[in-house]
């Protein structure tokens, strides 16, 4: 399953500095307003250990991560709803990623304007909060006569009228249909409107070395966004950190005095975030992660890998790579009573190695 997570912000927060750490791009990130227009797109490796170890157990020649695209989309301005900076143009992009992740600049440089001349996280998510509430009003407004007309005709549920009525409700309180997921409203009846507030949010504070040392004041920007997880890195860094090979970089990252580079974080957050999680196949061939979603059963799993190996599941052949890690070989692991074969309502943990039986 692909995974898509469009980046959002206002101009000048680092979105661009961020995604080029994040794809090893060389995107453009310039001091002054949108000057990314076009969205740029790229695909990010997910790190992942467990893949190394296992092209040791298993001779691998290749070793495939999971992979999410990020897309750097254009500045949001306050107005953007109608027609300020580039307007609306940036909805279809993020209509389109899964979550929305959204930077926000807590670090302060002279050099690098701000759009509103001052530095503010709590007015900068409320101005794109706002602008996302206010694109889907537009939507639910611009759809609502043509529901009504349906839902009359008996070609569509009243259920689709009825949540459509109570989202609109929602969004002019201020807050996100996502935020409102939280306390029961189900957005399921509104799927084919692709409303943005409905999707998972991501945010990602921009600091500097003073916020990144500093758990007070980091505590108050968690407090801005709770009860979602906070995300604290700095772009320059990140950025710097992804030039690096794998052994300067820790030493880098040691140096600072960070456990977790922040873009590792943005792709742990992200992932539960999302409910999803991986499972691994290996072989001579290749080690290889692929993302499903948490709850998945096996025969779910087999099909992104291919719609036949769901279609003709018979069984999974299941242990778990804290197992074979230990063990040290298939052999060893089967001596051990590890490797499992379970059937079709078997419900995926995060690390099961597998190898699916099926028949088409």
């Amino acid at each position: 399953m692909a995974l898509t997570i469009g980046i959002v912000g206002l101009p000048n927060v680092g979105k661009s500095t961020m995604f080029n750490a994040l794809t090893k791009n060389q995107v453009l990130a310039a001091n002054y307003p949108f000057a990314t227009i076009e969205p740029n797109v790229g695909v990010v490796p997910l790190p992942d250990p467990r893949l190394g170890r296992l092209a040791e157990i298993f001779g691998s020649e290749k070793i495939l991560p999971a992979t999410v695209s990020f897309v750097d989309i254009a500045g949001i301005v306050r107005g953007a709803s109608e027609g300020e900076g580039l307007g609306n143009q940036f909805l279809a992009n993020i209509r389109e990623a899964e979550a929305i992740c959204q930077v926000i600049r807590a670090f302060s440089d002279e050099d690098v304007v701000h759009v509103d001349g001052k530095i503010s996280p709590s007015d900068d998510i409320d101005t794109i909060n706002t602008e996302l509430v206010l694109a889907d009003l537009q939507t639910l407004e611009k759809a609502q006569p043509r529901i009504e007309k349906e839902v009359k005709q008996k070609k569509t549920d009243a259920a689709v009228l009825e949540a459509m009525t109570a989202a609109q409700a929602i969004l002019e309180e201020g807050r996100t249909l996502f935020q409102a997921m939280g306390d029961g409203f189900d957005v399921e009846p509104l799927s084919e409107l692709q409303l943005m507030t409905t999707k998972p949010f991501l945010y990602v504070f921009n600091v500097d070395d003073d916020i990144l040392a500093d758990e007070a004041k980091k505590d108050e920007l968690r407090a801005l966004v709770a009860p979602i997880e906070a995300i604290f890195l700095d772009a320059k860094f990140e950025s710097e950190l992804a030039e690096l090979d794998e052994a300067e970089a820790a030493e880098m990252l040691e140096m600072s005095g960070q456990d977790e580079a922040g873009l590792d974080q943005l792709a742990r957050v992200g992932f539960d975030t999302l409910g999803l999680q991986t499972y691994l196949t290996a072989g001579p061939k290749e080690s290889r992660a692929w993302t499903i979603g948490k709850g998945w059963t096996a025969p779910q799993a087999a099909g992104v890998i291919h719609t036949d190996f769901q279609k003709g599941f018979i069984k999974a052949e299941v242990v778990s790579f804290a197992d074979l890690d230990s063990l040290g070989s298939m052999a060893d692991a089967k001596a051990a009573g590890k490797v499992r074969m379970e059937g079709k309502d078997y419900i995926m943990a995060d690390g099961d190695v597998v190898e699916f039986r099926f028949n088409v």
